[in-house]
């Protein structure tokens, strides 16, 4: 959301300069802090008397000094907390009515679990016992776990975003009983010893004497900040009205356009350091390609989407001995990554170099797909079938360690290389592994971290992996063949593998997110298209299962946002489940579509249109279009947003446009696509003016516009002529392609919704396949070649 810079309570403003904070802005305009992880505490909490390990490998945790009511959450990041001497409320109604009946403010400080500057500030600031008398004196303090409650965090980011033009974790707040902010910022210093900033304890003693002094101003400035806010954070309800126009063929070529102009020849990526991967504008620029294939735009779209892939997998951002990628690089060559795992990355790049396969046919991005997803089956996978959060950036180098390192998990030294590999290559006494490893992936007797990416002084002498050569020319240099290179560093990376796990694990954030498991659905969904695999369509459906009994409520046909792992290794709920969001709902119905076409059981498709409908009666905005990010039925989000960035995640809005043209041509229901043009116009000023900020969204558009091209291939399921009419659907990149099984199940939603489909029917005991677009069908093919022929006619 935009806004023009909003003061924040000038009682306060007047007395304390504002904290700029450690953050980057992606180019969408939306925030990402610094996200290192630096956590030194060693409790984690179930309940009063129940600890847990931190992670697998690490040491047992003591009983703490300390004992909060956060003790009693199941969020990883809540629990980090519980043992601070800060008497830390949970968001909710017994911390409300406190601060209500002592009348106090209440400071509100949101992160998450692998957040590095939360946990600075909570080292600096909410373990040290005398801010925390202070704190707990004055103030009711409240903490939230951002990737729970997103709506708490988006509606309070908005006014730090808006007073002090930047935004970041850890989010500090401060409300007046009645819940509206009066003054906030981001990270803050414990003391006034930092470049002028103010520290924490003197704007603690600050605002709670002006709170004290100068009630009444402070309650009419949060009522007037809150009345900008929601006049600001309308969008085109003018031109989002039924008769509106749905913006155009401009708005895609502006983003190309603007993609093109951010985009880093050198290493690939889009913008300067820090590098994001972005996928959701991989995703935008493979649509532009296979698009038009043949055009110089669409070979332009081609080249900077694999650039960046192919430097990102050679890169230290990719994990060569654990796999999977780290959240981001702090260097503009991929090289030195903030080392925390994210599920929602690894979704997204398995998609991303999905596409590339498809594209290209190059094994290269097959392995990478092959690799992301050991990665997450292994690591960041629940037996029940749900997926995992995170894995943190920092951890003990040593067990007994007093201090977590950055990325003590994932470096080496090359003493350790050298030993570890000494072994000598297959059928040459001249080279040991090290060497091929070391000449290979850059590693040096100094380490290879350049100090500019190592501000704490964390990483000298150690080496992050990166491959700044390809195989071929570092068996030039060494003077061996190309598949003895290849073996030698296979075993190398095992050898190292094996390694590391004799080393402390880093903490993993065992939360369970509706909305990241559907975007992991999808992409073990299309890796099992792609690659031809069932085992990734199967474990895409163990997940989905698993959402459906664990975060579905079947009766009121609603989703929850979370739930958790126990103790015991069986999942676990908070008393007060948390209701899903519009990503939740937007994420797994995605996941479902691509589910559908990936096996074919009509049941992800019918239960999709349910989400859908559900999602439509908790979040369209009526009046001015578009899904709003969170339900009315909460009181205590005093302002309802509608997010209109694709940023590290694409927006809920985005993914919802998408979904609305698929269901409208899975289930012949043009009312869907006419919702889907009226989300176009209430984000129309977003579309035209800057559309980089909507990659996703702007796909969507061109889908809107071209028309789903959709394939129905009419036969058994299990026969090998319709196994091969699929294999040439998946083995394109068709941009807006719609993908039905036409199996003659007429119980089934597609065979009652669709009319179309039911008159489909095998060629001559054959498997068929029918190409329709803009209402029209093909005559049916039963040969793949001919079908290949059809799809190519519609380049």
């Amino acid at each position: 959301m935009s806004f023009g810079r909003l003061k924040s309570c000038p009682v306060v403003s007047s007395l304390v300069r504002r904290a700029s904070g450690c953050y980057c802005h992606s180019l969408s305009g939306s925030f990402f802090s610094v996200r290192e992880i630096s956590d030194d505490k060693k409790q984690l909490f179930k309940r009063q008397s129940l600890y847990r390990p931190m992670a697998a490998g690490g040491d047992v945790n003591l009983p703490p000094k300390h004992q909060n009511r956060l003790a009693y959450e199941k969020s990883p990041y809540l629990l980090q907390h519980a043992g601070n001497p800060v008497d830390w409320y949970p968001w909710g109604e017994e911390a409300f009515e406190k601060a209500k009946k002592e009348d106090k403010l209440i400071f509100l400080s949101v992160g998450y679990s692998t957040c590095h500057w939360c946990h600075v500030m909570e080292r600096e600031s909410f373990e040290n016992e005398e801010t925390a008398e202070v704190m707990n004196e004055h103030f009711v303090n409240i903490k939230v776990d951002r990737e729970e409650r997103p709506d708490v965090d988006k509606m309070y980011m908005t006014f730090v975003q808006a007073t002090s033009g930047g935004g970041g974790w850890p989010m500090s707040v401060w409300l007046t009983p009645e819940l509206t902010p009066v003054y906030g910022g981001t990270y803050f210093p414990p003391a006034d010893v930092y470049y002028g900033r103010p520290g924490f304890r003197t704007l603690l003693s600050i605002i709670a004497t002006q709170w004290k002094d100068n009630r009444q101003k402070f309650s009419e400035s949060g009522s007037k900040i809150i009345e900008v806010l929601q006049r600001t954070s309308v969008l085109d309800e003018a031109s989002s009205g039924r008769n509106a126009e749905v913006p155009g063929e401009a708005c895609w070529k502006k983003c190309m356009q603007q993609l093109s102009h951010s985009f880093e020849p050198e290493y690939g990526g889009f913008g300067k350091a820090p590098k994001f991967p972005q996928p959701v504008n991989l995703n935008f620029l493979f649509h532009v390609y296979s698009r038009e294939p043949s055009s110089e735009t669409g070979q332009r779209a081609l080249d900077m989407c694999l650039h960046s892939l192919q430097m990102m997998a050679k890169g230290g951002i990719h994990d060569h001995v654990s796999q999977g990628f780290a959240r981001y690089s702090t260097d503009d060559r991929w090289h030195v990554p903030h080392f925390e795992k994210m599920l929602y990355d690894q979704a997204q790049l398995v998609v991303a170099y999905s596409s590339a396969y498809v594209a290209t046919k190059n094994p290269l991005y097959a392995d990478i797909v092959r690799d992301i997803l050991t990665y997450v089956d292994r690591d960041l996978s629940d037996k029940n079938g749900g997926f995992y959060s995170a894995e943190d950036a920092d951890s003990y180098p040593t067990h007994g360690a007093s201090h977590k390192k950055e990325g003590a998990f994932c470096v080496w030294t090359y003493n350790e290389v050298q030993s570890l590999l000494s072994k000598h290559v297959n059928g040459n006494d001249d080279h040991s592994l090290a060497t091929v490893f070391c000449t290979h992936f850059n590693v040096k007797p100094e380490g290879n971290v350049n100090p500019l990416q190592d501000p704490h002084n964390e990483l000298k002498n150690q080496n992050v992996l990166i491959a700044t050569g390809t195989e071929e020319q570092t068996g030039e240099k060494l003077e061996l063949d190309v598949a003895t290179v290849q073996a030698a560093l296979k075993e190398g990376r095992e050898i190292l593998y094996e390694a590391r796990q004799k080393r402390p694990r880093p903490h993993l954030d065992d939360k369970m997110l509706t909305a990241w498991n559907g975007l992991m659905i999808t992409g073990f969904a299309k890796a099992g298209q792609a690659l031809e695999s069932k085992e990734y369509v199967q474990r895409a459906v163990t997940a989905a299962n698993f959402v459906k009994k664990h975060l579905y409520n079947p009766t009121a046909e609603t989703l929850l946002r979370s739930c958790y792992k126990g103790t015991d290794g069986n999942i676990a709920q908070i008393s007060s489940p948390i209701p899903g969001f519009l990503d939740d709902y937007a994420f797994l119905v995605r996941g479902l579509l691509d589910l559908y076409e990936s096996c074919f059981d009509p049941s992800w498709l019918e239960w999709a249109e349910v989400l859908q409908e559900q999602q439509d009666r908790l979040f369209w905005d009526e009046e001015g279009a578009g899904y709003f990010t969170s339900p009315g039925s909460d009181p205590r989000i005093l302002i309802r947003l509608k997010e209109d960035q694709d940023g590290a995640e694409p927006s809920g809005n985005s993914v919802a446009a998408s979904n609305l043209l698929r269901l409208y041509s899975f289930l012949d229901r043009p009312e869907l696509r006419d919702r889907a043009a009226r989300l176009f116009t209430a984000f129309r000023t977003r579309l035209t003016g800057v559309p980089i900020a909507l990659p996703e969204m702007t796909s969507a558009l061109m889908c809107y516009y071209d028309s789903p091209i959709q394939v129905f291939v009419a036969g058994p399921p299990d026969s090998q002529d319709t196994k091969d009419l699929l294999e040439v659907v998946y083995g394109r990149l068709i941009p807006g392609r719609v993908l039905a099984l036409a199996d003659g199940r007429d119980d089934s939603v597609l065979y009652r919704r669709c009319e179309v489909i039911r008159r489909m029917k095998p060629l001559g005991g054959r498997a068929a396949a029918y190409v329709c677009r803009h209402q029209a069908c093909s005559v049916p093919v039963a040969s793949p070649q001919e079908l290949a022929r059809l799809l190519e006619e519609l380049d």
